[in-house]
């Protein structure tokens, strides 16, 4: 049965989508069997896997979710998972936005993304999920149906400050809503070592969250070829595996698989 990982932050611009992208690449290339679900009507991560107008598609998360709330069967599996690169990948589309709406009078509304994901979960070993930057009912499903939480945050102040509100969050859902979660970690990302900005701010988390959320040793630096492999809908790690972010998420993915091995109480 898959770990369900959600990369969340309700602040925008802090790599989330290219995270997910690098690190299902990652996984993917250590012979995981990976999905990953785009679950942002910006549909970032469906670009960064070359899925394009994805509008036009017959079948996108919306479409799942819609299923749900109207009570039907939903599909086969075949009809809205897309392949690329050995990655398994449900898209969104534009059309996702309405969903909040739709989820307002919807029965159970907090699990209507988990009724989905529990259909498939035992088909991989990872499923990651890419939630919207905020903190709204799409959201909520996303945290409702992962057992961790990964927080990737740029060392600027607004992000870090941010980080307080999305944890007040999870800690309700924790207590409400799926006892199961648990946070997965932050990641750095964009960071520049040579700024005290960036190492200022590291100092802030690990002060202020480092006690009760693992702050990951690997910090994602900032460099222009992450920019480059996204508009060419491809993981940094594949169009320039010597970058240093694409070894950084390399080292990154260790981290994390290393830990829940550690966690497994293996070695």
């Amino acid at each position: 049965m898959a770990k369900v990982i959600a990369i969340a932050n309700q602040k925008g611009g802090t790599a989330k989508s290219t995270t997910c992208r690098n690190l299902a690449t990652a996984l993917k290339n250590k012979g995981y069997k990976v999905l990953v679900v785009d679950c942002d009507n910006q549909a970032n991560l469906t670009d960064c896997f070359g899925i394009v107008s994805p509008e036009k598609l017959d079948m996108t998360l919306y479409n799942l979710m819609e299923c749900v709330i109207m009570e039907e069967d939903l599909p086969s599996k075949e009809s809205y998972i897309i392949t690329r690169e050995n990655i398994d990948v449900i898209p969104a589309s534009i059309l996702l936005s309405d969903i909040e709406i739709r989820l307002v009078a919807a029965m159970s509304r907090e699990y209507i993304l988990k009724t989905i994901i529990d259909e498939i979960k035992d088909d991989y070993d990872y499923i990651l999920l890419d939630a919207m930057p905020s903190l709204g009912l799409m959201t909520l499903n996303v945290l409702a149906t992962s057992d961790t939480l990964l927080i990737p945050a740029t060392p600027e102040y607004l992000s870090a400050k941010g980080l307080e509100l999305l944890l007040r969050t999870v800690f309700k859902i924790k207590k409400r809503i799926n006892k199961e979660i648990e946070f997965e970690g932050i990641l750095l990302t964009m960071f520049d070592e040579r700024t005290n900005l960036s190492q200022d701010m590291l100092k802030v988390i690990k002060e202020s969250y480092g006690s009760n959320i693992r702050v990951f040793n690997t910090k994602i630096p900032k460099t222009v070829k992450v920019g480059e492999a996204n508009a060419r809908s491809m993981s940094v790690i594949e169009y320039m595996p010597t970058n240093k972010a694409a070894i950084a998420y390399e080292k990154f993915t260790n981290e994390l698989v290393y830990g829940e091995m550690m966690n497994n109480g293996k070695e």
